[in-house]
Parts: C-alpha cells; sequence; structure tokens
C-alpha cells in the first residue's frame, strides 16, 4: 500500500485455502511503524478474486509492505 490511507477488509485473491502467516509487515513495530497488521496472518476462503480460486481480506496499513506464506 503506497498510499498514506490504510485499507482495512481489502480483498486478495489467494492461490489456495487455509492459513497464510504474514511473513513481513515494514508497519511493525521492530521497523519504527504504527505496529498495525493482520494478527500475524489470515485465512483464505472460497471466494474467487483476482483469477484465484481463493481470497482473503487483509489490512494493508498506510505507506507499507506486507507479504504472506501459506502455511503446510
Amino acid at each position: 500500500n503506497l498510499t498514506p490511507v490504510p485499507r482495512p477488509d481489502y480483498r486478495v485473491g489467494l492461490p489456495g485455502d487455509g492459513k497464510w502467516r504474514e511473513v513481513i509487515n515494514s508497519d511493525a513495530g521492530i521497523y519504527g511503524g504504527s505496529n498495525t497488521g493482520n494478527y500475524g496472518g489470515v485465512t483464505a476462503e472460497n471466494w474467487p478474486v483476482h483469477g484465484q480460486s481463493h481470497s482473503a481480506g487483509l489490512y494493508l496499513p498506510p505507506l507499507s509492505i506486507v507479504a504472506f506464506q501459506r502455511e503446510s
């Protein structure tokens, strides 16, 4: 999210179901950010978005990058 505005419940397509762990959040307190995010992860729903079979509503902090990895 390269805007100064937070984006709550921003739906993003994911290639599979299950839990997706937030592996990086540049808004975390350890990086000097406001420490907002996705509480460590999100759960994908069977809701097709962006050409993917599943999706999740993410919290995108302002001026930040978040990355997720599917848990096995």
